[in-house]
């Protein structure tokens, strides 16, 4: 009898590249660019400043020969230092409450806990029962709804890390539907990623990217908005097909086994008798009002993780308060204790994972320009290897490396900061247009936040539909290949068209 081969869970996975990017430092020498500090307008009206680095400017660390450093990474490093074995810890304690990993990790716990009071209530599972009922078993074409709006979010305020806790909420119930959680994910996460990758005015990607190339923000808009247009029409097409097939045989999709979580509790034929109550009614103009408010404040004042963040406490506990004087559920003031516990309890795992994934860069020595690392080097030797190529193949070859170095630096605007000093000017010296060069950014940048198993996002929104990577990977496979395609040709497109 042969073994059931086990899937490795992603820390396994997240260890093995770390052990990966410790060889990687005692085989590549370091090195650092000079950096500059630039300004920019953002689509608001805002100066930004950015210290970014010079192109052109990259030096090696020399060792006492003269020669390239090769600065290999220790097994253990005391002092707060990085170490192999260090990862964890320094990974999970870097940064600050604007970004990786600090900020990311208290905006999944936090978010998560004020969804579980919102769901606590019970408002958005009565309300969607009772919209199912009332289109009498056409819900499917809810399916192509959510997903526009979600897609809409990812291109107008950068919509990701808001994907987890509509997705503790839709998730459960698409399952309960008949369908799998694998359409839950398409129709919140994949398409607000379609979104954001397609942008004409992300303000955490495009936005970034264009102001430190040098180019107005919210430039070549009309060309972003038709290709927004044509991969948010695919992603439905593509869902409602896989919808279809798994209506007519649930036990086709990959996560049937995992879906048994959510399929008792969320059978739509044991709702039929729930009551829409004023309470419910109440709990979700709280949910409307404060993801208008969410979405004014990212546009209108560039709102991120820590405003962001309150917003959803504000929500959260406005929603006990209401399922408490409604009873919803039987709400006490505890509850809301209880289930804001509940909630960020189950997203800590990946919250986890985004401290471990900056591990990795820790280790290959941080993503800053200015500091000697691994990801430096490389970041140069792409730069020269793209030097003496054709300017349709350097496009595309520059969409490549931006969806390889996702892995490693998944923020987008961490991203944008560290490659598109390099590549602009250089895109300059191939005949290839800047605009095209921060398409090859947001295109590679985005895609592949439905994929790579460093995403925080995509492993919390993987743990709430109980999904190993892996599992998921299996079938995202396909996707990514449609999605990498077209891609494509729309960065060959750019080139012929000398868009601008």
């Amino acid at each position: 009898m042969k073994k059931r081969f086990s899937m490795p869970d992603t820390y396994v996975i997240i260890f093995f590249v770390v052990i990966f990017a410790a060889i990687l430092t005692h085989t590549v020498p370091v090195g650092k660019f000079q950096m500059e500090k630039i300004t920019y307008v953002t689509e608001s009206g805002t100066k930004k400043t950015r210290e970014v680095p010079v192109a052109g400017s990259f030096t090696y660390d020399l060792n006492e020969q003269g020669k390239p450093l090769i600065k290999g990474v220790k097994f253990f490093e005391p002092g707060g230092n990085v170490g192999i074995s260090n990862y964890v810890y320094e990974g999970l304690t870097s940064g600050d409450k604007w970004g990786t990993a600090v900020g990311v990790i208290a905006f999944i716990i936090i978010t998560g806990g004020a969804f579980g009071i919102i769901l606590r209530t019970k408002a958005v599972e009565a309300g969607l029962y009772t919209l199912i009922k009332k289109t009498k078993g056409s819900e499917y074409l809810l399916f192509p709804i959510v997903f526009f709006f979600f897609s809409l979010g990812g291109a107008i305020f950068g919509m990701s890390e808001e994907a987890i806790p509509f997705s503790m909420v839709i998730i459960p119930i698409v399952i309960g539907m008949g369908y799998d959680a694998i359409t839950g994910i398409l129709i919140t996460y994949v398409s607000t990623q379609i979104g954001f990758a397609t942008s004409w005015m992300n303000p955490f990607s495009v936005a970034i990217a264009q102001g430190v190339s040098g180019i107005p923000v919210l430039s070549g808009a009309k060309f972003r908005i038709a290709m927004w247009t044509f991969f948010t029409v695919l992603g439905i097409i593509y869902t409602l097909r896989y919808a279809k097939k798994i209506k007519e045989n649930p036990q086709l999709s990959i996560s049937y086994e995992t879906d048994a979580y959510y399929r008792n509790d969320f059978n739509l034929s044991e709702q039929e008798n729930t009551e829409f109550k004023l309470g419910h009614k109440l709990v979700l103009l709280v949910i409307f009002l404060g993801m208008a408010w969410i979405i004014y404040g990212v546009v209108k004042y560039e709102y991120y993780l820590p405003e962001i963040a309150t917003q959803f406490v504000i929500m959260g506990v406005t929603a006990g308060i209401i399922g408490v004087i409604f009873k919803l559920e039987n709400m006490k003031v505890n509850d809301i204790a209880s289930s804001f516990r509940k909630g960020a309890e189950e997203l800590i795992g990946a919250a986890m994972v985004v401290g471990m994934a900056k591990g990795i860069v820790l280790v290959l020595g941080g993503a800053s320009a200015g500091e000697s690392s691994v990801l430096n080097t490389i970041l140069n030797w792409v730069a020269n290897g793209l030097s003496g190529l054709p300017a349709t193949v350097c496009s595309w070859v520059m969409y490549i490396f931006q969806s390889v170095f996702n892995f490693f630096v998944v923020s987008g605007s961490g991203q944008a900061a560290l490659t598109m000093p390099i590549m602009a000017p250089l895109a300059d010296l191939v005949g290839v247009s800047r605009q095209v060069a921060v398409l090859a950014f947001q295109l590679g940048d985005g895609f592949t936040n439905l994929i790579v198993p460093t995403s925080g996002i995509l492993i919390a929104v993987l743990g709430i539909a109980k999904l190993d990577w892996l599992v998921w990977a299996k079938f995202q496979i396909k996707l990514q290949g449609i999605l990498f395609f077209f891609g494509s040709m729309f960065i060959i497109l750019g080139v012929l068209i000398n868009l601008q």
